[in-house]
């Protein structure tokens, strides 16, 4: 699934194993290692050689401190564990909060759907926290079912490829995308599910793939197909009024994804590390910031 242009750059592909992909750098030597070669250190990850290295250069009275009050060395550690964990721990919350839903009387979707007007404070009900929350909660079976396949295909890929703080901060920040998104062009609507935060990994993984050389022409066609389905609906029903889909939110989402997919392209040394959260930081507040938007028009 790679470009000839992506197998010749070896800077995408470990340097002890050529024929393993990866998008993580050794934190002291910045070059590309697997999953296998990656040792966790104190800040981020180093590869074999810098390990034997730091431990060849460490001082006669390190050693000695080290053996004198038990400490083992931080720098030496297990493989990091490069399961995608943030992914199955965002399934099993959403499972459990759309099993909480089924149970009779409960007031779990009530509480934790989005409508742009529980984020407007003129309206006397400010609720922020269901830009969130509306990531958890589902209309049917066949709605989670299909955004928690879709983020389990997705997430086993892009979370080993930035981590899982990354990984997390970027389905966040999607999720939220889609809920300004709604709030701009949908004002007023209820909305349910993960599909903002799901179409933001969509464009995060099209713009890394992008970024690395890989040949990302059936991601796009998959984004473009999920995109245009409830237009299709729409058009095929004669109204997209009755299309129960946010294409709002995917639009959010994708946008918002894509641009946090840019930022971690664009920032992965450890020297960039700075940039990388400020801008993430400066992305989130602008998002916030547009929420002014309705407030002022549709009041």
């Amino acid at each position: 699934m790679t470009t000839a242009d992506f197998a010749r750059n070896r800077d995408n592909f470990c340097y002890r194993h050529p024929d393993r992909q990866s998008f993580v750098l050794c934190q002291r030597c910045l070059r590309t290692i697997c999953p296998e070669c990656q040792i966790q250190a104190p800040v981020g990850v180093i590869c074999p050689e810098c390990l034997r290295d730091q431990q060849k250069g460490a001082s006669t009275a390190q050693r000695k401190a080290e053996r004198r009050w038990g400490r083992r060395t931080t720098t030496i550690a297990a493989p990091l564990d490069r399961r995608p964990l943030i992914t199955y721990g965002i399934i099993a919350v959403t499972v459990l909060v759309y099993l909480a839903q089924l149970v009779p009387g409960s007031p779990v979707q009530q509480l934790l759907a989005y409508n742009s007007g529980f984020v407007i404070p003129q309206l006397g009900s400010f609720q922020p926290w269901r830009l969130l929350t509306v990531l958890l909660v589902h209309s049917s079976w066949l709605h989670i079912g299909l955004n928690m396949l879709a983020l389990w295909m997705i997430g086993r890929i892009l979370e080993p490829l930035v981590g899982r703080v990354r990984f997390l901060v970027m389905y966040l920040i999607s999720g939220l995308a889609g809920s300004v998104a709604v709030a701009l062009l949908a004002p007023l609507t209820w909305v349910v599910g993960a599909s903002g935060a799901i179409f933001g990994l969509f464009g995060a993984l099209l713009v890394i793939g992008r970024h690395i050389g890989a040949n990302v022409a059936s991601i796009a066609i998959i984004i473009a197909i999920n995109f245009a389905f409830p237009f299709v609906v729409g058009i095929l029903s004669g109204s997209l009024a009755a299309v129960q889909i946010s294409w709002q939110a995917h639009l959010g989402g994708l946008i918002a994804g894509a641009a946090v997919g840019f930022i971690y392209a664009r920032t992965r040394t450890v020297r960039q590390r700075g940039w990388q959260i400020g801008l993430l930081i400066g992305l989130t507040v602008l998002l916030l910031a547009l929420l002014a938007i309705p407030a002022t028009l549709y009041v």
